[in-house]
């Protein structure tokens, strides 16, 4: 299940934990973000990933204060994030490069 992040303190939390997260930035005027979500849902329930990672997703024009820091400049942007780094990002719509990048996550794990 990908859970909406609702304020940088959250976001600051959930990056520094010790389990790997992947964050969605994504807006609603967004076609590409609009058809990507269901693949990123459909990631975050599957077995191999659900317990092992986060998903998670942010609105960058109701969090602009978390896409300014994580210098988003386009949506969607996938960002895998383990213990308050940015291992690796993933810039557009690509379903093969986010199903890489949740599994390259769960390696982390």
């Amino acid at each position: 299940m990908v859970q909406e992040i609702n304020s940088l303190s959250q976001f600051q939390e959930l990056i520094n934990g010790d389990k790997p997260i992947v964050i969605d930035f994504w807006a609603t005027w967004c076609g590409p973000c609009r058809v990507i979500s269901p693949v990123f849902e459909k990631l975050s329930e599957k077995d191999d990933f659900k317990n092992a990672l986060g998903f998670y997703k942010v609105d960058t024009d109701a969090q602009q204060d978390i896409a300014q820091e994580c210098s988003i400049k386009a949506m969607p942007t996938f960002i895998l994030f383990h213990k308050g780094n940015i291992v690796k990002q993933v810039v557009g719509a690509h379903p093969g490069k986010v199903t890489d990048l949740v599994g390259e996550a769960a390696g982390l794990a």
